[in-house]
């Protein structure tokens, strides 16, 4: 019967314990942002999805070098380019060079994994994490990103 009582008690003991957190906690100031009407800066190491950066001119500062879609683990860069021949005089002549244009920059965000991979190999640091965070969608085809399309955008 002694038992019965002790346990009543701890149990008791441990509520009053818990009361007095929650008492005290409830008068402190609220530390949430109401999210719809107010929002935060995001720090400068969060991570969104990546983004073509710019140039000078304002055009991309990509060179179709392909290295960000190889270096991508879960394969969710889709680069598309053609090839483009110009003339170039050197000492005199003319001669015929081949260089290749960026027509297209995809992302699938449903796959990417947020890794970095793809912008440690970037040598132009033509691409970087965007600071972008309210991509709440309830369709699959919103996280396909047309990444080129999105800087002329954002450029005009």
């Amino acid at each position: 019967m002694g038992a019965y009582f002790s346990e009543i008690f701890l149990g008791l003991w441990s509520l009053l314990i818990g009361l007095g957190i929650t008492f005290k906690e409830f008068f402190k100031p609220v530390v949430t942002v109401p999210y719809p009407f107010k929002t935060i800066k995001m720090s400068d190491r969060y991570r969104g999805h990546i983004e073509l950066v710019e140039d000078e001119s304002g055009e991309p500062k990509c060179i179709a070098c392909m290295m960000c879609q190889r270096a991508c683990p879960s394969g969710c860069i889709s680069i598309t380019t053609k090839t483009e021949k110009y003339e170039v005089e050197v000492d005199g002549e003319m001669k015929t060079k081949k260089r290749k244009i960026l027509i297209g920059w995809d992302l699938n965000f449903t796959t990417c994994s947020l890794c970095g991979q793809c912008v440690e190999s970037c040598n132009k640091d033509a691409i970087n994490f965007s600071k972008e965070y309210n991509l709440a969608s309830f369709n699959k085809e919103d996280f396909h990103f047309d990444l080129l399309n999105r800087l002329k955008e954002r450029n005009s």
